[in-house]
C-alpha cells in the first residue's frame, strides 16, 4: 500500500511541475486537471472520503471549468 502512495505522490509531483513550467496554457490545465484526479485517488486510499468528494467538486469541477472559460474568452493569449 506504501508503494501506491509513493507512486501517486511522484506522479502528483511530476503533474505540479509540468503545469508550473509548460508554456501552453491548455496542457496546464489539463496537467492540473490530473494532479487534482490523483490528489481524489490519494484521499480515497487514505480513507478520508469527505475531502475526495470536495476535492473532486471544487478542483476538479469548479476550477477546470473557470480555468477553461478564461482561456476561451482570452483568447488563449499568456
Amino acid at each position: 500500500m506504501e508503494m501506491i502512495v509513493y507512486l501517486l505522490l511522484l506522479f502528483i509531483l511530476l503533474t505540479a511541475f509540468f503545469a508550473s513550467f509548460t508554456k501552453d496554457l491548455v496542457n496546464s490545465l489539463i496537467a492540473l486537471s490530473l494532479l487534482s484526479s490523483t490528489l481524489v485517488i490519494l484521499f480515497i486510499i487514505l480513507q478520508a472520503p469527505d475531502v475526495a468528494l470536495t476535492e473532486v467538486v471544487v478542483a476538479s469541477g469548479i476550477t477546470t471549468g473557470f480555468f477553461i472559460i478564461t482561456i476561451d474568452k482570452t483568447g488563449g493569449k499568456r
